[in-house]
């Protein structure tokens, strides 16, 4: 049972992929530095790997599996007007490091994907996170503004606070952060299912969620590590910068992972240049429950003018 249960989780992956080649996108690896190897989804190119003609636009995935799973809505409908880079975070898919085990906050994956776009030689380009991809969107368009065109920070408590987290846990009823975000068991899995989406499957048999869990539990250890590492929620207070750039927020009216306050809150601490968009009858992955309103509001925001 345990081997059928990786077989359609495996022809799904594989589905998955299919899907991001007929949208033009191939697989890719890059060493980003003498310790980390990022792998990522690109246009197709002959002899160049920085196309030119469409705004580039990167997709930055949550926490879970890997990208090709989280964006699968959104490829077939933001190609035609961007050049999508889509990659895997660092110890989620085929992306790495060897770097010492005290650097494991998110500024990791912002210093990672920061050499990716070097390394690709994108000059300018607009990024999209969700999640924990949000947290990673946020520090790069702080970062680099001179770079970062467009933000969109999707169901992503940037302004997490140290309550915010105790909240979490008593909502999931477990005692470890891990415990909800990298379930090992079908039973905390629902739990995740249950709190991720408004209206999760009335069904899901055990032979079928431990074939996602070992996806899930894929580099458990180093994921672990990038929860405890983790910079925000670590105090009573926010420290939240205005960005230069024009920033969307999106985020689903029954968030159970980020409540919808928390939204309106980082609208609030952003300021200025700021656009909410509350998703009706999603939670926290409004990009899979109604992709195709996610798709719609993403891209009026990255196709207007400022």
């Amino acid at each position: 049972m345990v081997m059928s249960c990786l077989s359609l989780v495996s022809l799904y992956s594989r589905y998955l992929r299919r899907s991001f080649i007929l949208a033009g996108l191939s697989p890719q690896t890059v060493d980003v530095d003498s310790e980390t190897t990022i792998h990522f989804w690109g246009p197709e190119t002959e002899s160049s790997p920085t196309p030119k003609g469409k705004p580039a636009l990167l997709l930055l995935h949550g926490f879970g599996p890997s990208a090709v799973f989280q964006w699968r809505h959104q490829v077939q409908s933001l190609t035609p007007q961007f050049d999508l880079y889509i990659p895997d975070l660092i110890f989620f898919g085929g992306s790495t490091t060897t770097s010492k085990s005290s650097e494991r906050s998110e500024i990791l994956q912002v210093v990672s994907m920061g050499k990716l776009v070097e390394k690709l030689g994108l000059e300018r380009f607009s990024v999209v996170g969700t999640s924990y991809g949000g947290f990673v969107a946020y520090h790069m368009a702080l970062k680099w503004p001179e770079k970062v065109d467009k933000v969109v920070i999707a169901s992503s408590a940037v302004s997490m606070r140290k309550k915010d987290k105790e909240e979490l846990l008593k909502r999931a009823k477990v005692e470890k952060i891990e415990y909800l975000m990298l379930p090992t068991t079908p039973g905390q899995l629902r739990t995740l299912i249950r709190l991720s989406m408004f209206k999760p499957p009335l069904i899901l048999p055990d032979f079928l969620l431990n074939g996602f869990l070992h996806k899930l539990l894929e580099n458990r250890e180093e994921k672990i590590e990038l929860l405890k590492g983790l910079t925000l929620g670590q105090n009573e207070t926010t420290n939240v910068s205005p960005l230069q750039q024009d920033v969307l927020i999106v985020w689903g009216d029954h968030d159970q992972i980020f409540p919808l306050e928390k939204a309106f809150e980082l609208k609030e601490l952003l300021r200025r240049n700021v656009r909410l968009e509350v998703l009706k009858n999603t939670s926290h992955i409004p990009q899979t429950e109604d992709p195709g309103q996610f798709n719609d509001v993403v891209k009026k925001f990255l196709c207007g003018s400022s």
